[in-house]
């Protein structure tokens, strides 16, 4: 068997454990019966080792060095030598880790995820912080065998940003900060104020599924490669093209937050149902960085799903699952559901105060590795961060250092992604406007598919084949330009709230 036919089949075989695990994972945050999760770990932990003896094997390493050659490197297809690329990177981060250390770490995780689910809906951080110190204490230990950036941190980050450093997103969230500020306090001030009131009351959930795979339809996602679940936080799993699956969460007294996290959640799978078909069955089909996947899931829940048009389009459907809001006009539920107030949870804040939230969880995870911040002392540091940034406290840890689930899955360095990727977004978007003069009549004639298949075109299909930093150069000829964002807020408050006249 030739080197190239040998690696591909190992590439393949790491992507199917990949696979079974996903299955594995999503099956552990959709209902598994939780006394079968101590198990259900161990299984994880034992097919996570097989995985990573794959992915680390001495012949793995042969054989990328062959490909690496001159004259062999010259003959393989651009896919190829993505894969190949790829490929060395995870096996020289990889190798570093031993693999007792690393099955040790899916374990814990995995046991953190199931125990961080019980924890937060019983208000009980003091349970769940041994975890938490525990997983703090081994990525510390992966770090050092990683070998430290130009900070700890920085090591973190670039496994969900390539190429994104501290140096550069302290600029980048310090300007973003220094420029919404003024803007919230011109909100805040505004006499032009939404309505709101009619957002809490009762909504059937059994309506709000409907409506959700309503909406998910009309967005482009495919039902017969895809499904929709529930969980205590909303997340996407793909496992390959044709099986990408998302959850959401749905609240009796709030028609939004199911239909927004839906929304959100179908971009990100969208993305995976859409990588183009020679990727199959490679390490290559999935997004390119969690930041250009996060654009794709605040471009549909935020640029398209928050805006007028949208709802132009959407809003009597609405209705007709919820007479309640019979009496409510559209303008007025635009606006109600675009309104800027600070508020304790992540996924229910607004556009521009979500970015506050992510600066909010940036600096404490920069003071975790680069500070020693511990686990003990995170509600205080937390709580006192939501006082500086946003001017609310949690009055719990349940809706304050426990609300996210990222922590408990090891994912330090990945919360930043949400920003960048609204950045991502608004950049995009402003590309689109330009090559589709009449993407929004489009999008108030309830004709979206174009859109989707704009960002196959040019972002979807690609996969992991190419980096970000060359997938925005090559859709909006420029890099990441944070003005975009910038921009595309204070226009859109700028109407809400009518500040022009302010």
């Amino acid at each position: 068997m030739k080197p190239l036919e040998q690696f591909r089949l190992i590439n393949t075989e790491i992507k199917q454990y990949e696979e079974a695990l996903a299955v594995l994972y999503w099956d552990l945050r959709t209902g598994a019966p939780r006394k079968g999760m101590d198990t259900r770990t161990q299984v994880i932990g034992t097919l996570s080792a097989e995985m990573f003896a794959r992915s680390t094997s001495q012949q793995l390493g042969a054989l990328l060095t062959e490909l690496e050659s001159e004259e062999v490197w010259s003959e393989l297809s651009p896919l190829d030598q993505s894969l190949v690329k790829e490929s060395r990177l995870d096996y020289d981060r990889s190798v570093k880790i031993p693999p007792a250390l690393y099955q040790q770490y899916v374990i814990l995780t995995a046991q953190a995820e199931s125990k961080w689910e019980i924890c937060k809906e019983e208000n009980d951080y003091e349970s769940f912080q041994p975890l938490l110190d525990q997983i703090i204490t081994i990525t510390n230990e992966m770090i050092d065998l990683w070998g430290v950036k130009a900070s700890r941190y920085d090591t973190l980050l670039d496994q969900y940003e390539p190429g994104m450093t501290v140096a550069q997103l302290d600029h980048i969230f310090g300007d973003l900060r220094d420029q919404l500020v003024p803007l919230a306090e011109k909100i805040a001030a505004s006499p032009h104020q939404p309505r709101t009131d009619f957002l809490q009351q009762g909504f059937d959930v059994e309506q709000q599924k409907a409506y959700s795979k309503f909406i998910l339809e009309q967005m482009g996602f495919d039902f017969e490669a895809g499904r929709l679940d529930e969980s205590v936080h909303p997340f996407a799993t793909g496992l390959n093209p044709g099986d990408v699956r998302i959850t959401t969460r749905y609240l009796p007294n709030d028609v939004t937050s199911a239909l927004f996290g839906t929304i959100h959640e179908g971009g990100h799978a969208m993305y995976e149902q859409n990588i183009g078909a020679e990727l199959i069955g490679t390490t290559l089909c999935t997004g390119t960085s969690m930041g250009i996947h996060e654009s794709q899931s605040r471009f549909w829940e935020n640029v398209i799903g928050r805006s007028r048009p949208f709802w132009n389009a959407y809003y009597e459907e609405l209705q007709s699952k919820f007479p309640q809001l019979a009496s409510i006009d559209m303008d007025t539920f635009y606006r109600g559901n675009n309104v800027v107030n600070p508020s304790l949870i992540r996924i229910e804040a607004d556009e521009l105060t979500y970015n506050l939230h992510i600066i909010i969880r940036y600096e404490i995870e920069k003071m975790i590795f680069n500070e020693g911040l511990q686990a003990k002392d995170l509600p205080r540091v937390w709580n006192e961060k939501y006082e500086q940034y946003l001017g609310v406290t949690p009055p719990n840890n349940a809706e304050g250092v426990l609300q996210d689930v990222h922590w408990s899955g090891g994912a330090f360095g990945y919360f930043p992604s949400y920003s960048l990727g609204n950045m991502y977004a608004a950049q995009f978007m402003n590309t689109l406007e330009q090559q589709m003069p009449d993407v929004w009549a489009k999008v108030e004639a309830g004709d979206l598919h174009p859109i989707k298949d704009w960002l196959t075109e040019r972002i979807y299909q690609y996969g992991k084949m190419k980096s970000p930093s060359e997938l925005v150069q090559e859709i909006t000829n420029e890099p990441l330009n944070p003005q975009y964002l910038v921009e595309y807020l204070k226009e859109k408050y700028t109407d809400i709230y009518r500040l022009e006249e302010v």
